[in-house]
Order: structure tokens, then C-alpha cells, then sequence
């Protein structure tokens, strides 16, 4: 194990920790750095993800001295899985994660996501934002509430963002029906984690969803080692893949939520660490978000939608070079 990774079964720089946030039993990692602490870094995984996810990325930010906490965001991993659509809305997981800081004595941190944690993070900058002194994420451009007409997934996909189509297949229901057992669920990780069968078949694609017929088929994973998929394999097999499915089947609880938000701009420091392979979330799609983020950095790194651990060593050099200086031009800002 490199030192700037964590050892998904045992490292002694993390501890699996638990939270009872607003009625419900959250599971995070809890980095702790030698000597104190400098600020606290709350890092928000996605899907098909979990708080490991971050395994690149906390070393990092040991070493620049801070605390880190990367919890498994709701229906993930060891965290609840209700099966209320309402308690995987952006506003829910933004109240969560003011409540855990609250809980671990901190009156601001510095915020991170990939995927839908990226989504997330925005938001919590909105709902909360004397909570939040620094923002970045990665592959997730930021796309402001809006109070037009709501607009359903399927419009959406037909209108305006075709490359999401795979979108309505995880949120059919479908996709449980088939990744159902171990050995699914570990060809299912192989298949969003760029695995090949001998053709060239592949197991997800971005306009169609997962591809059943093709998972027997696939080789080994590019992107995770056998302990990686084993891993993630037990932490989904918890609760099975429904719940955490849930985050692509509620658009009308975000736009419902989001009504009564009026705050539209970010203007603390936000890195932005676009991928360039990434077929779900094209750097193209970040167009105009200057207008909406003033304080706003763009970076982009030559990787997949997996950069943190595609591309681990450059992420976390533009994270470190990005954060290092807008403390230096902002010292007030610090924790």
C-alpha cells in the first residue's frame, strides 16, 4: 500500500465512525493528522461509490494537516437506507452534513465531491453557506436552482442532456433485479470501473445503462485491484443496490426542496477538476458556470469519470496547489 493511499481493510490513519444525524445512523471515516489539527475536510463520495472512494485523497490532506471526514452519504455503504425518497434529496443530505460538523465541534470546514457528492456540495454551500470556507469538485459541474416548470428525468434526457439516458434505466427499477447476488454485484463494479469482455463488450454504457447479457463476460477491472472490488462489493451487498439508486429517482423532491431557495450564487473559492474522457459529465457541460461561481478555478485532468483514483497524483497536486493558494490570498478565510 502506497502511503498516500488508505488501506480499504486496515489503516491506522483512519477510524470507521458512526453518527445519529437528524433521526438517522450515518457511517463515516474519521482522519485524524499528527499534532493539530488545521481545519477539518468533509469529502463527499457518489455512484457507485462509497466513503473509500476518498482512499487517494485523504492521505493528502493528512499531510497538509487537516482533519478529514468522508462519510457513506445516505442508502450507501454502512450508513441507513430508508426507503423514503424525501431522505435522499439534496436538502436532507445538506442538513446531514451541517449536523456531523456540528457534532464534531467544527463552525466551518472545506468541502469536496465527486459525482453525485459534487452535486451535493454545491448545495450545502447554498443551504449553509457560513459553513463552507472552500469548495471543490471534481467531474461535477455546478447548475443552479431553477424555478421553471419541472421537467422530468425523461424530458431531460430527450431535450437536453442525451448522454444521461442511462439515468432512467438505474432509476426503472430494473437494474436490482439483476444485481442481486455477490457475484453480480462484484460484475456490476467491474462494469462501471471500465472492465472489457475479449470482444471489447462493456457492461455500462451512458446512453443505454447497464448491460446484463454482457457481465459474465467481462475481465479484470482496470480500475480497482481484486481487494478493491471485494470490498465494495460487501459494503453494497449491506443493503443492496436499491437505495442507493434512490439519488436517480428524485428530481421532484431537489426541484420541490429548492423552491423556497433563493440563493442562486457561490461566491467563496471553488476548484473545478473536470475529466476529459468522462462520457456522463463532458467538461462542456461546466459552459456558464463563471456567471454562477465568481471565485471560481478551473482545472481539467486527461482521465475517465473516475479521476480521484484514475488520476489520483494530479488531482490531488492541482487540490493541494488550489487550496494553498487561496489560503495565501485569503488568510482570514482559514480554520
Amino acid at each position: 500500500m502506497s502511503a498516500h493511499e488508505v488501506d480499504l481493510l486496515d489503516d491506522t490513519r483512519i477510524t470507521h465512525c458512526y453518527a445519529e444525524l437528524n433521526g438517522l445512523r450515518y457511517h463515516y471515516l474519521l482522519g485524524k493528522p499528527k499534532g493539530e489539527a488545521r481545519g477539518t475536510v468533509f469529502l463527499i463520495h457518489g455512484w457507485p461509490d462509497c466513503s473509500m472512494g476518498w482512499r487517494n485523497q485523504i492521505p493528502m490532506f493528512l499531510d497538509l494537516g487537516y482533519r478529514c471526514v468522508a462519510p457513506d452519504i445516505m442508502g450507501f455503504g454502512r450508513t441507513t437506507a430508508p426507503d423514503s425518497l424525501s431522505m435522499y434529496g439534496f436538502k436532507r443530505a445538506a442538513d446531514d452534513i451541517k449536523a456531523l460538523a456540528e457534532q464534531l465541534g467544527c463552525s466551518r470546514i472545506i468541502l469536496g465531491g465527486h459525482d453525485w457528492g459534487g452535486a451535493i456540495v454545491y448545495r450545502v454551500a447554498l443551504w449553509y453557506p457560513d459553513l463552507i470556507t472552500h469548495l471543490f469538485s471534481i467531474c461535477t459541474p455546478y447548475l443552479p436552482p431553477r424555478k421553471d416548470p419541472f421537467i422530468p428525468l425523461e424530458t431531460m434526457v430527450e431535450k437536453y442532456l442525451p448522454q444521461f439516458r442511462y439515468q432512467i434505466h438505474l432509476a426503472s427499477g430494473e437494474v436490482e433485479k439483476v444485481v442481486n447476488s455477490n457475484e453480480k454485484m462484484h460484475q456490476f463494479f467491474k462494469a462501471l470501473f471500465g472492465s472489457q469482455g475479449p470482444n471489447g463488450e462493456r457492461g455500462f454504457d451512458v446512453y443505454k445503462g447497464l448491460l446484463p447479457e454482457n457481465l459474465p463476460k467481462l475481465g479484470p477491472c482496470p480500475l480497482l485491484k481484486p481487494k478493491e472490488l471485494d470490498y465494495y462489493t460487501q459494503e453494497y451487498m449491506r443493503s443492496g443496490i436499491h437505495s442507493t439508486l434512490n439519488w436517480y429517482r428524485n428530481r421532484q423532491v431537489n426541484y420541490d426542496d429548492e423552491l423556497s431557495l433563493d440563493k442562486t450564487v457561490i461566491d467563496i473559492p471553488v476548484l473545478f477538476i473536470a475529466a476529459s474522457k468522462d462520457a456522463a459529465l463532458p467538461p462542456a457541460m461546466s459552459a456558464g458556470m463563471d456567471k454562477f461561481v465568481p471565485r471560481l478555478t478551473r482545472m481539467e485532468v486527461v482521465s475517465s469519470h473516475w479521476a480521484p483514483i484514475e488520476q489520483p497524483g494530479e488531482v490531488n497536486v492541482i487540490i493541494r496547489a488550489w487550496l494553498t493558494a487561496a489560503l495565501r490570498s485569503d488568510p482570514k478565510s482559514n480554520l
